[in-house]
């Protein structure tokens, strides 16, 4: 790609600003989306509804998605190249403007430019970057790397910081801290990789003796993965290492939890110049063709969820106020999806939160937030006004 062609920006003075306080130009957003974990595919299907969303007459645009190698390519601005497409979803290698050109980010935290450079030419500054909104879904993006990349780098990005994205990206820690602060978690066991490597059979009784206590079908799944990829539930004994074998597929570590009967219930929080809110609550009805509301039910066959959800008027209220509270436990910023179980006995069991959560025209969140008031595109610019305001560092 010729680097004549390539975006420029004029100096950059502050958020838009120039020295005397006039408007210099639009505040730059980077919309930074694939990455190198199993949910790449979904993240350039989010990319492509955000960028659809951004209000182009406040902002200036620039989509950078990273490779599932790893390597970070500039892309054209063509969300309508971003959507599932025969059941397949779209990769960052297929919108890459070269098969070989480099983005790079300054680390310098008074130097917000990005550079371009492809081998064997001049490197070309394509500007400054105001803030960045991450759209990484899973490990090495939703689980605090790019964060502290940013961090590093001084440029505010959307979304939870380093702490709260490792922690809703681990669902052992996760569920450690929402137990540190009283919320409800149902019973999960974990089995660390070192402990399956030298003692395989020692770790499969803990598990038998965990389907002993709590009862079978259990649900083995990585413990650092969103999207339901690499979940497996298992009826018996016998389907306990092919399921195990499929988790560290995703993740080394791996988590079993008991199976809970009840409802499905998610919350959305967004957090507001006031303090983060929950929206109304959605409800996730049993999905006929799958056995539970996998990958496939929640973005190739788009499973309908019930919004707002059939709930009592107290239901409600304690739903959302169980979301708000996760939310503050892990320290979250921007927004979470809080998912929830209410069992037979009428209580809420807190699942897990998620601080990148699917963003795409069917997902959850942005559904919720509708129904609650807020559209897509003010969503959007809610969490790119947020990022605005805060710092970088210690907060």
């Amino acid at each position: 790609m010729s680097t004549e062609n390539l975006p420029q920006i004029p100096e950059r003075r502050g958020p838009g600003q120039s020295s005397d306080g006039r408007s210099l130009r639009k505040p730059r957003v980077a919309v930074v989306f694939g990455g190198r974990s199993s949910e790449h595919g979904i993240s350039v299907v989010t990319a492509g509804a955000v960028l659809r969303a951004i209000d182009r007459s406040k902002y200036d645009v620039l989509p950078i998605g990273i490779t599932v190698d790893g390597r970070w390519a500039l892309t054209a601005d063509e969300p309508e190249r971003m959507a599932i497409t025969d059941r397949r979803t779209p990769s960052v290698e297929q919108l890459a403007d070269s098969p070989d050109g480099v983005v790079a980010l300054s680390v310098d935290p008074g130097n917000r430019e990005v550079v371009y450079s492809e081998p064997g030419a001049v490197p070309k500054a394509l500007g400054e970057v105001d803030v960045v909104f991450p759209v990484m879904h899973g490990p090495y993006g939703e689980d605090g790397t790019i964060q502290g990349l940013l961090e590093l780098a001084g440029v505010p990005y959307v979304g939870s910081g380093v702490l709260a994205s490792a922690v809703g990206q681990d669902k052992e820690y996760m569920k450690r801290v929402f137990t540190s602060f009283g919320l409800p978690v149902g019973p999960y066991e974990v089995i660390r990789p070192r402990e399956w490597e030298l003692d395989p059979s020692a770790a499969r009784q803990r598990i038998v003796d965990f389907a002993g206590e709590h009862g079978w079908p259990l649900f083995i799944k990585p413990a650092r993965a969103g999207s339901s990829i690499g979940i497996t539930k298992v009826d018996e004994v016998s389907g306990l290492d092919a399921a195990i074998e499929e988790a560290q597929r995703h993740d080394p570590k791996i988590l079993v939890e008991a199976l809970l009967r009840g409802r499905e219930i998610e919350c959305g929080v967004l957090e507001f110049e006031d303090g983060p809110r929950a929206s109304v609550p959605a409800e996730i009805p049993p999905v006929q063709s799958h056995d539970f509301y996998d990958f496939e039910a929640k973005y190739i066959d788009s499973a309908s969820g019930i919004v707002p959800a059939p709930l009592t008027e107290e239901q409600t209220a304690e739903v959302r106020r169980l979301a708000v509270a996760a939310f503050d436990a892990a320290s979250c910023e921007g927004l979470v999806r809080a998912d929830f179980f209410l069992t037979e006995d009428g209580g809420f069991v807190i699942n897990e939160i998620n601080t990148m959560p699917g963003f795409t025209p069917i997902s959850m969140y942005p559904r919720m937030w509708q129904e609650t008031g807020v559209g897509y595109p003010e969503l959007v610019d809610l969490l790119i006004q947020a990022a605005l305001r805060r710092s970088t560092g210690l907060r």
